[in-house]
């Protein structure tokens, strides 16, 4: 009986033992904080939304699309190229659409019979920043129906004298005012002026109505 009880005994410690390492697995919550990576996760996620922020161009200029109409004294972005080599984006502000008269057309002659003058007062920046120098644009009057005015001239006047970029129009900012000179017929009416001269805009002016 005396091996029986021994026996008995090494039972109950093994399975004290057995308990006393249950109980060693209950104390395992301490490592609960475990999670704590997964929070230092979020700020990471939060830092990296800035660089796109700062990835957005700031003061950025969007060209107007093909056909827009703008009052006289808006100013239009338009995608620009002049001759071969020079492209950039310049604004454009049609400042007045006005009409002269006959006699300010003198210098022209016989040629000039039967016109009258118009003038189209106009700001040209440079909003690209490219080097835009010794360019210049050109500006037509139409009539209320948006058409020409069928009549072609050029050249200046006392009245209106056309202007070109000079040789420091190549930074952003820069600009100059000219004046372009058109005619009608007399008795014709001015509806607005147009700009055309670029590729996109050849079918589809932009057009500043009076």
């Amino acid at each position: 009986m005396k091996y029986d009880r021994t026996a008995v005994l090494a039972a109950g410690f093994a399975a004290l033992t057995l308990l006393s390492a249950c109980g060693g697995g209950e104390q395992a919550p301490p490592a609960a904080p475990a999670p704590a990576p997964a929070e230092s996760a979020a700020p990471a996620a939060e830092s990296s939304a800035p660089p796109a922020e700062s990835g957005t161009p700031a003061g950025s200029a969007e060209a107007v699309a093909p056909g827009t109409e703008l009052k006289v004294g808006e100013r239009a972005v338009l995608s620009y190229k002049y001759g071969t080599d020079k492209t950039g984006t310049i604004a454009v502000t049609v400042n007045a659409i006005e009409l002269g008269s006959n006699a300010d057309l003198a210098s022209f002659g016989d040629k000039a019979k039967g016109m009258i003058p118009v003038y189209i007062r106009s700001t040209v920046e440079n909003v690209g920043g490219t080097d835009l120098a010794y360019s210049s644009v050109r500006l037509r009057a139409v009539g209320p129906d948006g058409r020409g005015t069928g009549v072609i001239i050029t050249g200046d006047t006392p009245q209106c004298e056309s202007e070109s970029a000079d040789k420091d129009f190549t930074k952003a900012g820069a600009k100059y005012e000219t004046c372009e000179l058109q005619a009608v017929r007399e008795g014709g009416e001015i509806g607005g002026a147009t700009f055309s001269d670029s590729e996109e805009y050849k079918d589809k002016p932009v057009i500043w109505k009076k």
